[in-house]
């Protein structure tokens, strides 16, 4: 399977969700004229549409859907045509109750809304294997079809009956017996020992506390169950043409049941959907994470990394939990364009229409109720241009020095209410980690455990909760090998059944960072607690007594007044600091911008003033600088090459205009890039604006 076809003219692909089955045909040509106004050449067609592809059972009526996707080859615009599955029709629920979905209390839930479907329940993986041969059978070989989209957003859990005998088999699988699965979730507490297969069901609700082994576990095969029913999908769609990439996208979010890392070696490609859920500098730190990730992931294909795409972003709006947040010009193009800098094959909207009515009549939309005619099209327009003046940079690697570890389960497992403290984060002490090398300017790889480490210099492990011996075997050889290691509170501190390793904390790491903790001492909300760096602590402190380490900094007043927070140890070529509180955002960007400069490591665009964003793209003895001012004034940058979206020559000094964004074909190869620009740094008080890229 390839994915050549989808960038073989070497532009980046620009597009979004269409859903022409919404409107009259007469809208249909005025939507695809607008799409080739605005450089559109990559439409997602059909995710809701199965009640009006199959309206009955067995009943199809797919006329309109070919006159939709002839009318997009015409128009010079490929398809990336979607299987319905997300959204069973009518019919089939009422059909299929058992198909519906039961949450851990036993309550069934009902149509009406989308994501109405239980994914073990045999009646529902029938009817999706069935629609999805319809579609595989009848537009395999449409010269429009560029990629198969499957499903969307995978993530509706259920604890009916069905899944119930799912688990059974796939605990089976797992542990081979009960005595297995007796050690693993330690149900010797609290008098839990199974003895027979049917005593063992999924976790529903219970009088107190739930097994934490039991919870983790039906994460991980729930997972895989959604895993199962987009394999059986992506297999008979393959089987149709071969040619033809598939991929689903990703939801990203705490909610969401799915190890993205595990399914990357499923997709040919990794389709991500990203939403900022922050008005202030925070969507762009939270941009900048997202796309960190996806290309983690994508580098986890079967056997070969894959390419990664941006296939959902709102182009007008931030949906925050309480609003919606209108996007000041420019930061759409800023958001866009901060994606392909880090690898994304080009940009995606959901979604292209803003429906008359629906659940989401007011989501954000290239096409608002107010039609073509805003700032919104125009921008979407601009964009466009701005992609294709783009052509031939998807190529090219984005070097760093610098790898976040991130692990699914670790985060499922600190959800467990049974924890010392609520709110437990790994996802959230990863993004924690990130937003300060991000604002320290040092880009990041997200890696997870067991991924290569070749030229990352410094691994970190923020909350890493779960660690079995092939985790703690990968750690060892990192810093055997001379990488240097940062290891925060909660990492290390059980195996991966979520079992407690014992010995002090954190078990798995003692001898490699020279400390052992004897005690947690959580924090409360508003809490703080201060350093002798002059940093504070939040959520977290710990008795750290040192077995090898030296203390780098230490707490200030209450029952740890003295003791060591943060500390160093050398092993061989290599440093490993341990952390045991969570430092403010200011004191963890001081933290790791030194331990980073320790590590050899240090900004990407070291003369980038404080809020323009630089990453660079690395491809032979070629290197491409995306900068990106995020502040409200013109900002300069010691650089020299020739821009991309303005195709002039800079020399010497940029001059980024507020809110702008440039793109370097720079001059010097990439062992020289940071030497120039300390050289060139002189100049900057007196050389006159070389380039301004505005973005309003």
């Amino acid at each position: 399977m390839t994915t050549k076809g989808l960038w073989a003219d070497g532009r980046l692909r620009y597009g979004g969700d269409w859903n022409p089955e919404q409107w009259p045909q007469t809208v249909w040509r005025e939507d695809v004229a607008l799409m080739r106004a605005a450089g559109i050449d990559l439409v997602t067609v059909g995710v809701f549409a199965w009640s009006r592809l199959e309206p009955a059972p067995g009943r199809y009526t797919l006329d309109w859907l070919d006159r939709v996707l002839d009318l997009l080859q015409d128009a010079g615009i490929r398809a990336a045509l979607a299987t319905p599955t997300a959204s069973p029709p009518p019919w089939f629920s009422l059909a299929h109750p058992d198909a519906l979905p039961v949450t851990a209390d036993g309550v069934r839930l009902h149509h009406g809304s989308r994501d109405t479907y239980c994914a073990a329940a045999p009646a529902y993986r029938t009817a999706a294997r069935s629609i999805a041969e319809v579609l595989a059978a009848r537009y395999a070989h449409h010269p429009a079809l560029a990629l198969w989209h499957v499903h969307n957003e995978y993530g509706t859990t259920c604890h009916c009956g069905h899944v119930e005998t799912a688990f059974r088999r796939w605990l089976t699988d797992r542990y081979g017996d009960l005595d297995a699965l007796n050690d693993a979730w330690v149900t010797s507490f609290w008098g839990q020992h199974y003895t027979d297969w049917a005593q063992v069901a999924p976790p529903r609700a219970t009088q107190y506390l739930g097994n934490p082994g039991q919870l983790l576990d039906f994460r991980r095969f729930w997972s895989d169950t959604l895993l199962s029913a987009y394999t059986a999908q992506r297999d008979l769609l393959r089987a149709a043409n071969p040619a033809v990439p598939v991929t689903t996208n990703y939801a990203l979010g705490d909610w969401v049941p799915v190890d993205h890392a595990r399914w990357a070696r499923e997709v040919d490609l990794v389709a991500v959907d990203h939403y900022p859920s922050r008005t202030d500098r925070g969507a762009e730190e939270q941009t900048a994470l997202a796309a960190d990730l996806a290309r983690g992931w994508a580098r986890h294909g079967a056997g070969r990394p894959v390419p990664w795409l941006l296939m959902e972003s709102a182009p007008s709006q931030i949906h925050t939990a309480h609003r919606m947040h209108t996007k000041e010009p420019g930061r759409m193009i800023r958001h866009s364009l901060a994606h392909v800098a880090r690898g994304s094959g080009g940009v995606m909207f959901f979604q292209w229409r803003a429906p008359a009515g629906g659940a989401e009549r007011f989501h954000s939309a290239v096409v608002s109720h107010a039609g073509a005619d805003t700032r919104v099209f125009r921008e979407v327009t601009r964009l466009g241009a701005m992609l294709g003046r783009l052509a031939g940079t998807a190529c090219g690697a984005v070097q760093a020095g610098v790898a976040i570890a991130h692990d699914t389960a670790s985060g499922w497992a600190l959800r467990h209410p049974g924890m010392p403290r609520d709110g437990l984060d790994h996802p959230g002490e990863v993004a924690a980690a990130h937003r300060a090398l991000w604002h320290a300017g040092i880009t990041v790889d997200l890696v997870t455990p067991g991924d290569p480490l070749d030229g990352h210099r410094l691994l970190l492990l923020p909350a890493l909760y779960l660690a079995s011996d092939a985790t703690v075997d990968w750690v060892r050889r990192h810093v055997h090998a001379g990488g240097h290691l940062l290891v925060t509170w909660l990492s290390g501190v059980a195996d991966e059944h979520a079992r407690v390793r014992p010995g002090g904390y954190p078990g798995a790491y003692r001898d490699l960072l020279g400390v052992r903790v004897e005690e947690f001492h959580p924090l409360a909300d508003d809490e703080r607690v201060p350093l002798t760096s002059g940093g504070i602590g939040r959520i977290w402190s710990e008795t750290v007594h040192l077995t090898g380490a030296e203390p780098v900094t230490a707490y200030i007043g209450g029952v740890l007044d003295g003791r060591p927070a943060v500390t160093r140890q050398r092993v061989g070529d290599a440093l490993t600091w341990y952390v045991s509180t969570r430092p403010d955002d200011d004191t963890y960007r001081r933290l790791l911008t030194d331990v980073a400069r320790r590590a050899g490591v240090g900004p990407t665009c070291p003369e980038a003033p404080p809020g323009v964003e630089a990453v660079r793209r690395h491809a032979g003895d070629h290197t491409r600088l995306y900068l990106f001012n995020h502040t409200d004034r013109p900002q300069r940058v010691a650089t020299d090459g020739h821009e991309l979206l303005t195709d002039e020559p800079v020399a010497e000094v940029l001059t980024l205009a507020p809110g702008g964004v440039a793109v370097l074909r720079e001059r010097v190869p990439p062992q020289g890039v940071a030497t120039a620009a300390r050289e060139r740094s002189a100049a900057m008080r007196t050389a006159s604006p070389a380039s301004t890229v505005p973005i309003t």
